[in-house]
C-alpha cells in the first residue's frame, strides 16, 4: 500500500480541503466530511495537491508495516472524501417478485417485499433514497461508506433467494440459480 501512499492526491475545483487538530476537513457542493489522520502520518497540502508521508524510521520494521498499511488507507480515505464532496456516489438496488415494491414517504423508504407487513427503513439525514417504477431504488450520498452500508442494509431485509430469484439485489448482480428438487429428479 505504500505506493498508493505516495501518490498525491489532487485538488478539484470548488472543494476546500483544510488540516486542523489532527483531522482533514474536505468541503464542497455535496456537503461537508472530516476524518481522523492516523498516528505517524503526515498530511499536507502543496501546490493543490494532498500530500500524505509516512513518518516512521525504516529500521523499526514492525511499526513501518503497519504504519504504511494505513498509509494507502489513509490516501484512499481521503480521495473518496473528495469524490463524495464533487460528485458523490450512488448505489442502485433492484427488487425482483411478483407484488415486491418499494416507495418513499417522508424520511422513510416502505418496502413491501412478501412479508405480513410493509417493512420501513429510517432514511439517514446525509442519504437521498429515490424509486423509480416501484422496483429500483437509487441511494446517493457523499459518504462512500454510509451510502454503502444504508444499501447493504436495505438489501439485507429480502436477499435473492436462489430458486427464483426473488428479493432485493445490486444492479448487475448476478443471482446463481439452483434447480428444485422437481427439476434435479427430473434429469435422470
Amino acid at each position: 500500500m505504500a505506493r498508493l501512499g505516495k501518490k498525491p492526491i489532487e485538488i478539484p475545483e470548488g472543494v476546500t480541503v483544510k488540516i486542523e487538530e489532527g483531522r482533514v476537513i474536505v468541503e464542497g457542493k455535496k456537503g461537508k466530511l472530516f476524518q481522523e489522520i492516523f498516528p505517524n502520518l503526515n498530511v499536507s497540502i502543496e501546490d493543490k495537491k494532498i500530500v500524505i508521508r509516512n513518518e516512521v524510521d525504516p529500521k523499526n520494521k514492525k511499526l513501518y508495516r503497519k504504519t504504511n498499511s494505513l498509509w494507502g488507507l489513509m490516501r484512499s480515505l481521503i480521495a473518496n472524501m473528495i469524490k463524495g464532496v464533487s460528485e458523490g456516489f450512488e448505489k442502485i438496488l433492484e427488487i425482483h417478485g411478483i407484488g415486491y415494491k418499494g416507495e418513499v414517504k417522508g424520511n422513510k423508504l416502505i418496502l413491501s417485499v412478501g412479508f405480513t407487513h410493509p417493512v420501513e427503513v429510517e432514511i439517514p439525514k446525509d442519504i437521498s433514497v429515490e424509486v423509480s417504477r416501484n422496483t429500483i431504488i437509487f441511494i446517493r450520498g457523499a459518504d462512500k461508506q454510509k451510502v454503502g452500508e444504508f444499501a447493504a442494509s436495505v438489501r439485507r431485509i429480502c436477499p435473492p433467494e436462489p430458486y427464483k430469484g426473488k428479493g432485493i439485489r445490486y444492479r448487475g448482480e448476478y443471482v446463481r440459480q439452483k434447480a428444485t428438487k422437481a427439476g434435479v429428479g427430473a434429469s435422470k
